[in-house]
């Protein structure tokens, strides 16, 4: 028992600076890899597909007790289904990391807060641990996703009528966008940077647009996106056509702020009702463990946290479709 706790630390530890390494390192993708992040999946293919066959070759060569456990945990992640939304989501983030990285922080941080609440609490303290030490870096995921969306539709308003105004002064609309990556301000600067950048690396303006908006999962942003398209196909006045999507989107802000006024007691309620049951629990599992500890161990208390914990669902998602009210 006196092992537990120094083992399980040190594998999280290890576990969580792999992860950590490609941002802080800079990260080891080929250049291939690298290519194919701006110039779309196609780009590169044969040269990606060489490296694979040499690594297919260099595995076949090594010893079976010298496989690197790291290298063989990036190849099953990797390989799974999951991995495309995986990695999409950590580029809405806009975090550089491969997807065998991002689950080598997440198994990190569950084995080490897990193994010290099992050593310094109880064992159910340690159960939790693993849990929420496994989810802490989705949560924080999605808030950077959901952070870097906001300010992105903040921004778009402000960008179009700017990519408008480039327009009527004469510039193209490469040039435009080009204007608003050194002009604007992170997020948008950023997406735009990328856009100019998969451009000058040969992909259609058209294909450059699709990936921000598969980036970037905004509504506005496709209607921005959908009638440039349709402007580019069949002509027009593109600087009248942005102007008009700019007054558009500003009233679809104003009337979604009016309704989350209208209707923020209600999201509240609905938060209360399924995290304030959760929290309590947690609190007097921390206070007096024993006091809890029958809604674990007898077959009432898990008859009670099963149907507690299906009423609170139903009631959480019953006040979100109440007030979740399309625009």
């Amino acid at each position: 028992m006196e092992y537990v706790l120094p083992a399980g630390v040190f594998i999280g530890i290890l576990l969580t600076f792999a992860g950590l390494s490609s941002v802080l390192g800079g990260g080891s993708q080929s250049v291939e890899a690298r290519m194919a992040r701006y110039a779309g999946p196609n780009a590169g293919q044969a040269a990606v597909e060489a490296a694979d066959k040499k690594k297919k070759k260099a595995k076949k060569k090594r010893d079976r007790k010298e496989i690197d456990p790291f290298a063989t945990l990036s190849a099953d992640v990797e390989d799974k289904r999951f991995a495309t939304k995986v990695a999409r989501d950590l580029a809405r983030a806009n975090l550089k990391l491969r997807v065998a990285e991002y689950y080598y922080i997440r198994i990190g941080m569950s084995l080490g807060l897990g193994v010290l609440l099992f050593v310094f609490r109880d064992p159910v303290s340690g159960v939790i641990g693993f849990f929420l030490g496994y989810m802490l870096p989705r949560f924080w995921i999605g808030r950077k996703i959901g952070g870097r969306l906001k300010g992105f539709n903040k921004q778009l308003p402000d960008t179009i009528v700017l990519l408008s105004n480039s327009l009527r002064a004469g510039s193209s609309f490469l040039q435009s966008i080009e204007l608003v990556s050194r002009e604007g301000a992170p997020p948008m600067s950023e997406e735009m940077g990328r856009v100019v950048r998969e451009v000058n690396l040969g992909l259609g303006m058209e294909e450059a647009l699709a990936n921000l908006v598969r980036r970037i999962k905004s509504d506005d942003l496709d209607l921005m996106v959908t009638a440039i398209g349709i402007q580019q196909q069949v002509g027009g006045n593109l600087a009248e056509i942005l102007d008009t999507i700019a007054f558009t989107i500003r009233e679809r802000v104003r009337i979604k702020g009016d309704i989350n006024t209208l209707t923020a007691q209600g999201r509240v309620s609905g938060y209360l009702v399924a995290f304030l049951p959760i929290g309590l629990g947690v609190a007097l599992n921390a206070i007096n463990p024993a006091f809890m500890q029958p809604l674990f161990t007898e077959t009432i208390g898990r008859i009670l946290i099963a149907v507690g914990a299906v009423m609170m669902t139903i009631g959480f998602l019953a006040i979100r479709k109440i007030t979740d009210i399309k625009v």
